[in-house]
């Protein structure tokens, strides 16, 4: 069934009851992480697993669902930090520490929608990969507007190349959350972002001196 089509079969269901099923299925999956079964979240919800689809379209369809639900909240708090009235350093901090928070708070949900879902659905993965992009160009325009960095294409670069740094670095420090401290991951990060790349551009003591605050 395609996207459309999943979108068609879950018009007009009761939103509260979809709501519910949607939180079922989150507590099955934090409960028992990725691996989780359609099987256990329909018994979670207390319906057979064709009634759960049927709500949803398919698979596909609640996949993408739990991808917008959990995804929306993480960009809502990552947005909010970039949009601080304070330095370029504290902000770069402040939103990497909130997706890092937010993915360790949540980590089975968040390994269920970055590796298993979109390793099975394709949709799933566009979505995400969807996410991933918007956070991207808007880091671009933060480096634009306030790190007085010209080149557009460049900063669309660096932006791209940040946040797959911090993803990468994230899903490294979920295996390692009892011996390296949140804070040690924020300032590796951050000191790399602010220091090493305009170091690496060549950009002169002054625009090194603004990132530095």
């Amino acid at each position: 069934m395609t996207t459309m089509g999943t979108a068609r079969a879950g018009a007009g269901r009761d939103p509260g009851r979809r709501r519910a099923l949607l939180e079922a299925a989150d507590r099955v999956i934090q409960r028992e992480g990725p691996g989780a079964s359609m099987a256990s979240i329909a018994a979670e919800a207390g319906i057979s697993k064709p009634i759960l689809y049927r709500h949803f379209g398919d698979k596909s369809g609640l996949y993408q669902a739990l991808a917008e639900r959990h995804t929306r909240k993480l960009i809502e708090g990552v947005r909010a930090e970039f949009s601080r009235a304070t330095s370029v350093r504290a902000r770069v901090r402040s939103t990497i520490d909130t997706y890092l928070s937010t993915i360790s708070a949540n980590l089975n949900l968040y390994r269920f929608l970055m590796h298993r879902a979109s390793a099975e659905d394709a949709a799933t993965h566009g979505a995400m990969s969807t996410m991933i992009r918007g956070l991207s160009r808007e880091l671009a325009e933060v480096m634009i507007a306030e790190g007085e960095l010209a080149d557009r294409t460049r900063a669309n670069v660096w932006a791209h190349a940040v946040i797959g740094m911090v993803q990468t670095a994230g899903d490294w420090w979920l295996d390692h959350v009892g011996e390296v401290p949140r804070e040690t991951v924020v300032d590796s990060l951050a000191d790399l972002i602010l220091e090493g790349l305009p170091a690496a551009a060549g950009y002169s003591d002054r625009v090194l001196e603004m990132f530095r605050k």
